[in-house]
């Protein structure tokens, strides 16, 4: 049974979410071979303020 986690700084709307969950799926069916109702997809959405990147908060990133 695949399970994948997606982490993203910031936050997806239901439709972005809906596509990618349809297309990881299918991507696991082509790739892997593996039935898309054994598939399971996770995304965590993380504030901003919650992520660094060049000693810098992406919140306070120009």
């Amino acid at each position: 049974m695949p399970y994948i986690n997606l982490r993203v700084a910031g936050e997806l709307n239901r439709e972005q979410k809906q596509q990618i969950v349809a297309e990881f799926t299918q991507t696991m069916v082509r790739v892997a071979n593996k039935p898309a109702e054994y598939v399971i997809v996770t995304i965590d959405e993380a504030p901003l303020a919650g992520w660094g990147w060049g000693g810098q908060l992406l919140d306070e990133a120009d």
